[in-house]
């Protein structure tokens, strides 16, 4: 990655933090960009030069627009940025909240792809983010099924549109991150506990195994189109 410039929108927190710290640890001149301005900060100074960083809403379209106008030409973009998760059953689902999921997920990644496609550099990609939901999902996991499925059809989409930019996914599986605050804390490790205990791999998954997918799909200059999973064998059991 020595020479590379990487750009990781939602890069202050969980899995994107590991995949901007993975990549500057490699040799890469990494951008972060996050809503929360403090966390921006802090990831910089804790990445060191030459990392930059800035505050940027990812549900704004026009926001996105204006942060690869001025961001210059790079080499590649993940895109990791998520809010916690919408687990209801239709029920008594908030049909609003669950719209939102998708402004922040779906929509956020599409405008971060047209916007910052035209600036990668001959042999960059493009690595965004969906989940297992979409190969197993559970009671009460619809929305969020829906768009780590909506994802995996993007991303293969892209792949044929945009080329030879490539563009892939990675497809985590339960892994202990922010992305569960919402969850009591006991109820959270029990889940862990629970879910762990079902695993070929007999672990909840953390975020720098997931971040390592993102990094290896960077170099690996013969994929495109793919969806990784990760998930210590989840979609077996």
């Amino acid at each position: 990655m020595t020479g590379k410039r990487v750009i990781v929108l939602g890069g202050t927190s969980g899995i994107g933090w590991e995949v901007a710290k993975q990549a500057a640890t490699q040799g890469a001149a990494v951008t972060i960009a996050s809503s929360n301005a403090e966390r921006v900060r802090k990831a910089v100074a804790e990445l060191g030069d030459p990392a930059q960083g800035q505050p940027l809403d990812v549900s704004n379209e026009r926001a996105i627009e204006e942060f690869f106008a001025k961001a210059g030409a790079f080499d590649h973009l993940a895109f990791t940025a998520g809010d916690s998760l919408q687990l209801n059953l239709l029920a008594t689902a908030d049909l609003q909240k669950a719209r939102g999921a998708f402004e922040l997920r779906y929509w956020g990644a599409l405008a971060a792809v047209k916007y910052g496609s035209p600036h990668i550099r001959p042999g960059g990609s493009i690595v965004l983010t969906t989940g297992i939901a979409a190969l197993r999902p559970q009671k009460g996991w619809a929305f969020g099924a829906s768009v780590c499925g909506a994802m995996e059809a993007l991303t293969r989409a892209l792949a044929v549109e945009l080329a030879p930019i490539r563009v892939n996914a990675v497809s985590p599986g339960f892994v202990r991150t922010n992305l569960w605050q919402n969850i009591p804390e006991a109820d959270r490790e029990a889940m862990y506990r629970d879910t762990a205990a079902k695993l070929p791999v007999g672990r909840i998954g953390e975020a720098e195994d997931i971040a390592q997918a993102y990094l290896f799909l960077m170099q690996q200059g013969y994929a495109t189109g793919q969806i990784v999973v990760v998930d210590g064998g989840g979609v077996l059991v």
